[in-house]
């Protein structure tokens, strides 16, 4: 289901000329990301359920896993993040949009963030392959970076002096642009007409719902990995552990599909002609 319906709306996306507008190439690159994300996953969980009765993970295999999760939230939240700036623009400086957020400007924005969180998890891998582990048992349903640094018998000063420089520029970062946004937008919808309005709820409340989807279930997935949750019963955590890499990539071609006017009319074209 997953890769079924991101990519029908990528390929929708590609396809139809009238789509080629910034807002659905950042949507491309959304979609994009959770079929990035989901590979990191289910390949690994299909094998360990199928081949194996023993649930054991090679190194070298947990730390692709971990560079393909780690990259896939940071992309997402920064896509997020430009999302919601490119809907300023298009909301609050309308005569300004075309000039402001050219094609150009979309597709290195793109890469740029693409990049970036490639070479910060590369990183943080670097970190962690050094380090020598006194235990192999890991208690979740995927490889995590921070329990492997919990493993470790070494110095990791360095890791969690870097970890913590990495949690501001993923998290703090882009929600400097997503904060700044929605505030304009904010403004713009107490004092502008009702047409702007129309256009900013029409617009904005797909892309909050994303936002909020997927803020809460990586701030659980935080908080679990810091707390003791053996009071939890083991299916529930193991539900809410793989929440925002499961519900997230269902959800936002979902949303995105039924709530913009445009891919919504393409698709009932497609499926129901």
């Amino acid at each position: 289901m997953i890769v079924f319906a991101n990519s029908f709306l990528i390929g929708v996306i590609c396809m139809k000329r009238s789509l080629h507008e910034p807002m659905y190439i950042f949507l491309c690159s959304l979609f994009v990301n959770e079929l990035y994300g989901s590979a990191g996953l289910f390949p690994f969980l299909l094998i360990q359920l199928l081949v194996s009765d023993i649930h054991t993970i090679s190194a070298p295999l947990c730390f692709l896993q971990i560079f393909c999760l780690y990259t896939y939230a940071s992309i997402e939240f920064c896509n997020l993040a430009l999302m919601s700036y490119d809907r300023y623009l298009a909301i609050c400086c309308p005569l300004q949009y075309n000039t402001r957020m050219t094609s150009n400007k979309v597709a290195l924005f793109i890469a740029v963030i693409w990049l970036y969180s490639f070479i910060e998890v590369l990183i943080t891998l670097s970190l962690s392959i050094r380090l020598q582990l006194c235990g192999n048992i890991i208690n979740k349903v995927y490889c995590d970076n921070y329990m492997i640094v919990k493993l470790a018998c070494s110095d990791t000063r360095v890791n969690n002096i870097y970890g913590i420089i990495v949690t501001i520029l993923v998290i703090f970062v882009p929600l400097i642009p997503i904060i700044f946004s929605y505030m304009k937008i904010l403004q713009i919808c107490l004092v502008g007409s009702k047409e702007t309005r129309q256009k900013a709820v029409s617009t904005c409340t797909p892309h909050l719902a994303s936002l909020l989807n997927f803020c809460f279930g990586s701030c659980f997935e935080a908080f679990k990995s810091r707390s003791d949750m053996t009071s939890v019963p083991s299916v529930l955590r193991i539900i809410l552990s793989l929440y925002f890499l499961i519900c997230q990539p269902l959800f936002n071609p979902i949303m995105y599909g039924l709530r913009m006017s445009k891919i919504r009319e393409i698709c009932e074209s497609v499926f129901f002609r």
